[in-house]
């Protein structure tokens, strides 16, 4: 286990109100306070009320445009001042904490130009989730983004990796980035794949960015594949899961909650009439889905797909739970977690090539948030390196502490 996993988040807190901690190699004692006093004059608009989330002391800034992020990112880079990413703040409980002197709030990247008749859409990163969705119904379409993201935006949730429980009919969120505007960490504007599906060509820059937790920079806009919202939706619920998956085709999603199982169908109405038919369960009209987990600990379980059963299997008694069959994942929460019986679930979950990644804890929890670092831990940091040379931005929430 890595030296972090005995690190405690409110060493970070505790900090924060005092001097912010700066960048490796940066400047130190007087010099970071005429150093921030320097940055904020160069970027005098830009530099706004502290917003939501922010740690005491940050400087809080709120770019309209990916050259406005640019210019922040430049000058951040400039006098090595660590930034921290902020979308509608719900994805910060990965990784380890961030203790910045920027905050960088993407609220002000509000643009959407939704092309209909190509089901796609290139959206601002601070546009919210649910006011996505919202517009998008109007045309009988779907991000497919998570079905209750609460304040999360779409920036934070490409930037997270994060993927709703349809993902077992239409794949996980990266597979549905078809391109990205993106800002270094040295104030570069980088523009990867395309705004439709036939113009998407050469490397796929996109893609790896989705999960980079903003290492790679500011997300500033996402060009996303849509879908056709279907016809007619009904959930099932009562099922046993692994019978579900057997019984019905192409399926929205097979869940279990708290050991009640349950699946949302969705198409044509004759055909989601006839799978309702098969499974023999109580109907429900429309997609119902789980309620979030509210648990001051969160985790997510995540192995090979044949294997979820024996991850609802290894969840300790007490806790509640959301498993994604088909998928690979289950969602677990508690009140005061066992460090021993996390050690425990997460050492099977990485016998059997899965993780145990911690969504939420609290300060002074004693584990590593992501634990055994990857194999490839050595080229994640030379990629980070290429893209934010300074080593300033959302620093330390990747696996290995990149």
């Amino acid at each position: 286990m890595h030296q972090r996993s005995l690190r405690s988040r409110r060493a970070v807190q505790s900090r924060q109100g005092a001097a912010p901690r700066l960048a490796q190699d940066g400047p130190t004692g007087r010099q970071a306070m005429t150093s921030i006093a320097a940055v904020r004059k160069r970027l005098g608009s830009l530099v706004v009320a502290p917003v939501p989330g922010a740690p005491a002391g940050a400087l809080s800034v709120a770019p309209a445009s990916e050259q406005e992020a640019a210019r922040i990112m430049e000058v951040a880079s400039e006098y090595r001042l660590p930034v921290l990413v902020l979308g509608g703040g719900t994805h910060q409980g990965y990784g380890a904490p961030v203790d910045p002197v920027i905050v960088v709030s993407t609220h002000n990247l509000q643009t959407l130009e939704w092309r209909p008749d190509d089901l796609t859409a290139t959206v601002g990163a601070g546009v919210g989730v649910a006011d996505l969705e919202q517009r998008l119904v109007e045309g009988g379409q779907t991000a497919v983004l998570p079905e209750d993201p609460g304040g999360a935006t779409v920036g934070g949730v490409v930037a997270a990796g994060i993927s709703g429980y349809r993902r077992l009919r239409y794949g996980p969120t990266r597979d549905r980035v078809l391109g990205m505007t993106l800002v270094t960490g040295d104030g570069r504007i980088v523009r990867a794949g395309g705004t439709v599906v036939k113009n998407v060509s050469g490397y796929d820059l996109s893609r790896l960015a989705v999960g980079s937790f903003g290492r790679l920079g500011i997300i500033t806009a996402v060009s996303l594949k849509l879908w056709p919202r279907p016809q007619s939706i009904a959930t099932v619920v009562g099922v046993l899961p692994e019978k579900a998956l057997e019984a019905t085709y192409r399926p929205l999603a097979v869940l279990e909650v708290d050991g009640q199982g349950s699946v949302v169908v969705g198409g044509h109405p004759a055909m989601v009439q006839a799978e309702v038919d098969v499974l023999g369960g109580e109907s429900l009209p429309g997609a119902v889905w789980p309620a979030p987990l509210q648990s001051p600990f969160r985790c997510a379980l995540r192995v090979p797909a044949r294997l979820v059963r024996q991850a609802v299997e290894h969840v300790p008694p007490g806790w509640s739970y959301r498993a994604a069959f088909g998928v690979g994942e289950v969602r677990m929460g508690a009140e005061d977690p066992d460090v021993a019986a996390l050690s425990k679930i997460r050492e099977w979950a990485e016998s059997v090539g899965g993780r145990l990644v911690v969504e939420a804890a609290s300060d002074d929890l004693a584990f590593d948030p992501w634990g055994t670092a990857p194999s490839t831990v050595g080229i994640q940091r030379r990629l980070v390196a290429a893209f934010d040379p300074a080593g300033i931005v959302n620093p330390g929430r990747l696996p290995g502490e990149i």
